[in-house]
């Protein structure tokens, strides 16, 4: 396993070619339901030009139309190439929305599986929390469920309190004070 470290992952906000590319990411790297919600097609598995379409055009909704409703960033990671030489590569998306709660955001994360388990959620992490402070947020929440093992370990690590819900859901919240990463 080769951890990567921050100067290694960086967040970049979502834009047009980005999307292109997280598109691409997700495609060869995620299964649909790990990336997107549902969609109206009965949900079989694997990856269709419809739900490609439907990946596209959630994100515009959401983070790129006139009244976005979160931030989302691309994750891009920075590794060698085929050459030797460092490339930037999206590995995943991770956002940050508005929450019920006074001065708290939603985070949530997902990388292609050749990203997993190496550091790299720790580093995105990390990052969101330096968003969510930047804009004047005081605790981070973020859901996932209970087979999501990888996520609570990672959110509980980080010092967030979890709690599971009746139907599976774990929330966690995570405080935002404290120490900050250094720069």
């Amino acid at each position: 396993m080769d951890l990567m470290s921050s100067a290694h992952v960086a967040l970049r906000p979502l834009d047009e070619a980005l999307l292109e590319d997280l598109a691409a990411t997700a495609a060869s790297d995620a299964d649909p339901g790990e990336v997107m919600p549902p969609t109206e097609d009965g949900g079989g598995p694997g990856w269709t030009d419809a739900r490609r379409e439907a990946f596209v055009r959630f994100h515009r909704s959401r983070s790129l139309g006139p009244e976005p409703v979160e931030t989302v960033y691309a994750v891009l990671v920075t590794e060698p190439g085929p050459d030797g030489r460092p490339r930037e590569a999206v590995a995943g998306a991770a956002r940050l929305a508005p929450a019920p709660e006074p001065d708290t955001v939603e985070a949530g994360l997902w990388l292609g599986r050749s990203h997993r388990g190496r550091g790299v959620g720790t580093a995105v992490l990390a990052l969101l929390r330096d968003e969510a402070r930047a804009a004047g947020a005081t605790r981070l929440l973020a859901r996932t469920d209970a087979a999501g093992a990888a996520s609570r370990r990672l959110l509980a690590t980080a010092g967030a309190g979890l709690e599971t819900g009746g139907d599976g859901t774990v929330t966690a919240r995570l405080p935002l004070t404290g120490r900050r990463r250094p720069a």
